[in-house]
């Protein structure tokens, strides 16, 4: 059973494993200490089993009603069981009682996996960022979640 929870200081060195395994470029523990302070920042962990290891990773930065997506990592190994979509799920979702009415992120070209998972969320791409990511070097989709597209 999939839980996504609210993330929290304490959970940080299984996150930053997260990062490490997942992202090129991972973020450091400063940075997630920081972040985690934010009042206008909502990160989240999911678990398999309630209290077990920590297997993905997303957040959500709130500004003027839309809602900025950073770090949606699942572990490699726990991929394509509908992860990073129930962490999305819970992250809209309390975003939206927040007044929150719009989504954003940025996704690897591609990587057909996530933006497939994107797209079934009401995600559409709406431009693109060249030469965005490095190691390696990679466009960045723009994506978007508006309310006249859900």
């Amino acid at each position: 059973m999939i839980h996504v929870r609210r993330m929290t200081a304490d959970d940080l060195p299984q996150v930053l494993e997260i990062e490490r395994i997942c992202f090129s470029e991972p973020w450091s523990e400063d940075v997630y200490r920081a972040t985690l302070l934010l009042p206008y920042a909502d990160y989240y962990v999911a678990e398999v089993d309630e209290g077990a290891v920590i297997v993905g990773t997303c957040g959500v930065r709130r500004i003027a009603g839309c809602g900025e997506i950073t770090n949606v990592a699942v572990l490699p190994e726990h991929r394509g069981f509908g992860i990073a979509r129930r962490m999305l799920e819970v992250l809209i979702a309390e975003a939206a009682q927040q007044e929150v009415a719009e989504f954003t992120l940025e996704v690897r070209a591609g990587n057909v996996p996530a933006i497939r998972t994107y797209e079934h969320l009401g995600f559409r791409t709406e431009g693109v960022r060249p030469g965005f990511y490095e190691e390696p070097k990679e466009d960045a989709l723009i994506m978007w979640r508006r309310p006249s597209e859900i």
